[in-house]
């Protein structure tokens, strides 16, 4: 049924890439893909052209501490295109899910946080857990993250 699976972000260089190589991994029968909100693109010296930024470099590395090796990553930005190609759309955040809603509201029934099936925090009114942006914070914080995503990944690798 949810054979093609978006995880969205902000920029597409932390959290959402990070999902998608572990559900991946987890799912291969599945076509995954990731997007954020506000994604960024550079020019590409090289070629002339415009293209998405890698993954976070200490995203990728508490990654590996964690025993994962992820293949290339090139950050993009989420369209009605995406959204139109995917069953099941998983985001970190409620505000992302609003944003889709908004703007795309033929998409809001296939949206679901991402940590749909972790445990809320206590007196969150929403089912489930966000998972924060660890963007330029510390090394914990990017562990913890990784922590949640993995613990979400899990939980919808048994679901799907």
């Amino acid at each position: 049924m949810f054979n093609r699976i978006l995880i969205v972000c902000l920029g597409n260089i932390c959290r959402s890439p990070t999902a998608k190589f572990l559900l991946q991994q987890a799912l291969p029968d599945k076509q995954i893909d990731s997007a954020g909100i506000t994604a960024m693109v550079k020019d590409d010296a090289v070629s002339g052209t415009k293209k998405g930024w890698d993954m976070d470099a200490k995203a990728r590395q508490v990654a590996k501490q964690n025993g994962y090796e992820f293949g290339s990553h090139e950050a993009q930005q989420l369209t009605r295109e995406l959204i139109n190609q995917h069953d099941l759309i998983l985001v970190m955040e409620q505000e992302h899910r609003q944003y889709i809603g908004k703007r795309y509201p033929e998409a809001m029934a296939k949206t679901m946080l991402l940590g749909h099936w972790l445990e809320a925090t206590s007196g969150a009114s929403q089912q489930g857990k966000e998972i924060p942006d660890p963007y330029r914070r510390s090394d914990e914080v990017y562990q913890h993250v990784f922590e949640l995503i993995e613990k979400s990944c899990n939980e919808w690798k048994s679901k799907l």
